[in-house]
């Protein structure tokens, strides 16, 4: 399953641009995009619940801080 539509807005991944310092509002932010889309998530935790695991994709190099980070910490809140 590939969900585009969950991946942080255009304005917010250039704003971020994988600039480590940002990270905590970057985090912030995109919760509040995520919170927005609660369709979305729901997908996510119902592929997880039919599945067992979800593994999610990015190509950022930086390991630490990336949108499947930022995804996984606010998934695992719920």
């Amino acid at each position: 399953m590939w969900l585009k539509e969950i991946a942080p807005s255009n304005d917010l991944r250039s704003w971020f641009c994988h600039e480590s310092m940002k990270w905590d509002a970057f985090r912030e932010k995109y919760e509040g995009e995520l919170e927005a889309k609660p369709e979305l998530v729901w997908k996510v935790r119902q592929a997880e619940k039919e599945h067992g695991t979800v593994t999610l994709l990015y190509s950022a190099k930086d390991e630490e801080h990336n949108q499947a980070v930022a995804l996984m910490m606010f998934l695992k809140r719920l």
